[in-house]
């Protein structure tokens, strides 16, 4: 059952119509003095735009062991020094340290142009600038004709991906083209698709990356990928098993351009210096803030978000919306609400790109906190409002929730779905708590926008952060921190009977990185 909060007496009930209400404006459902304050502070005195600007301009990505993820951590840690809240980091595991540096990718035949190219993580660099011509993975019938291919990859880049038919978006073509147009392209495009993961299949290759390390072997200069996201200039760049030569993602335009150039056999080179440094085996943390509980400190309202990201680019939406969102929260609750009930707890999760690492890692060195866990609310895709909230399965969950939200603005609580009982869902840091059958909830935004063109991609920066929609989740957050810590009872944890499978059972966290 999906319902709309808007009010609640001793029911939820299901909105009617749309409010019109000028920005920021406060329609107060209760007299509460800290609801109001938290208002105040989180609409009227926002802390999130210096807070986000350093974070991701200054800072910048955050992949788990880079010096990008350190900092991050020691700048979380000073932001609650200054603002007098106790902090911590966690050590919850090591991982492989690793440093980018500048890469600069050029092709210099049969004409110039610069490429826009990105090294995926932990990729090797380049001894100085290396120049070479490009071949494309080829379609071999069986491993004994890989083997005897693999001579011709010396001193080239070997072309990986599938390459695009279009750049274009679908969304362009199902609006513009003609209906067989749009048709035949897809057909094409499926069909070339399946083909192209045949030839890993052929030479004994359950996925292209098993036959990297024999290319690395036979004298390769580098491996070129593209992982289009599906719109206008975005790709996904995510990680290397390369250990000896470097891996880089070319934008879909230009992956294209050098693959049709190797295949209508138009000898295209290419020169690559591209700088990486390994840093050792690199300790990973959690930052864990704390206000302390007055009259039940050893009961837990979590605020959760996780800081580390990919870095192709600046982390913005993923996840640095959800650790500033968490962080403003906390600090607004310094302010409006020093004395909490029960003991409220901020988790700045590491390494959840890699495996939910950091916040699973906290379940399992935590059982203190996983027994007096009263709800946690996490929040992982920051691009637009919350809009949808899922009771994960927990049959009473409705019931607290209806309270919380009937002491929130409708300005906040009117675009909120509420999903009860759910079903447990994955896909974040929620899912390290909610597997264990505590109370992990998910703060979720719109999603469509921030799949495509935000999420892990090489545009997910600053500029993409809607201001406006992230001071509603910080105050938001706050608040209904505020009203879980001031309840009488704590949450049950009685689960809904699912008619498909079992409850998701938890994982051990992978602690380090071979």
């Amino acid at each position: 059952m999906i319902v709309r909060l808007l009010n609640h007496v001793a029911t939820l009930v299901l909105a009617v119509g749309t409010l019109s209400v000028a920005a920021f404006a406060q329609t107060f459902p209760t007299d509460d003095p800290v609801i109001k304050q938290i208002w105040t502070e989180g609409m009227e005195n926002s802390q999130l735009y210096p807070l986000a600007q350093a974070l991701l301009d200054s800072i910048g990505p955050r992949l788990p062991g880079s010096p990008g993820n350190d900092a991050a951590v020691q700048w979380l840690l000073s932001q609650y020094e200054r603002w007098g809240i106790s902090a911590r980091r966690e050590q919850f595991g090591t991982w492989v340290g690793w440093r980018r540096g500048v890469t600069h990718v050029d092709l210099i035949a049969p004409r110039v142009r610069t490429l826009e190219g990105t090294m995926l993580a932990w990729s090797p660099g380049t001894e100085g600038p290396v120049e070479g011509g490009a071949v494309i993975f080829p379609d071999l019938p069986d491993e004994a004709a890989f083997s005897s291919w693999l001579p011709n990859v010396r001193g080239k880049f070997v072309l990986f991906s599938f390459p695009e038919p279009t750049c274009r978006p679908d969304e362009v073509w199902e609006r513009l083209a003609t209906q067989e147009s749009f048709e035949h392209l897809k057909n094409t495009r499926d069909a070339g698709r399946g083909a192209w993961n045949q030839r890993f299949r052929k030479v004994g290759a359950r996925r292209p990356t098993d036959v990297m390390s024999a290319i690395e072997e036979a004298g390769a200069f580098g491996i070129l990928t593209s992982l289009w996201s599906e719109g206008w200039g975005v790709n996904k760049v995510f990680y290397t098993e390369t250990r000896r030569v470097p891996a880089l993602d070319l934008s879909c335009e230009d992956y294209g351009l050098v693959f049709r150039l190797a295949e209508n056999g138009q000898a295209p080179q290419i020169r690559l210096e591209a700088e990486s440094e390994f840093l050792g085996e690199a300790p990973v943390f959690n930052v864990v803030a704390e206000m302390r509980g007055t009259e039940k400190p050893e009961e837990y309202v979590v605020l959760s978000a996780h800081v580390d990201s990919w870095d192709a680019a600046s982390g913005a939406t993923d996840n640095g919306t959800g650790t500033v969102m968490m962080l403003e929260a906390m600090r607004v609750l310094h302010l409006a609400y020093p004395s909490p009930k029960r003991t409220i707890l901020v988790g700045h999760w590491g390494s959840e790109e890699v495996g939910l690492v950091g916040s699973s890692a906290f379940r399992e060195d935590h059982p203190e906190v996983m027994k007096g866990l009263h709800a946690l609310f996490n929040q992982d895709n920051g691009t637009w409002r919350i809009d949808y909230l899922k009771a994960q399965g927990l049959v009473a969950a409705g019931e607290y929730f209806g309270r919380w939200f009937s002491k929130i603005p409708l300005e906040i609580a009117q675009h909120i779905d509420l999903d009860i009982p759910g079903t447990p869902g994955r896909g974040s840091d929620h899912m390290s708590f909610t597997c264990a059958g505590a109370p992990g909830f998910r703060l979720q935004s719109h999603y469509p926008e921030y799949r495509q063109y935000t999420w892990h991609t090489n545009r997910d920066t600053f500029d993409k952060i809607v201001f406006d929609d992230l001071m509603n989740n910080a105050t938001l957050a706050a608040m209904v921190a505020y009203l879980a810590s001031e309840d009488p009872a704590q949450m049950p944890r009685d689960q809904l009977v699912l008619t498909e499978g079992e409850w998701p059972g938890c994982f051990p966290p992978r602690r380090s990185m071979p």
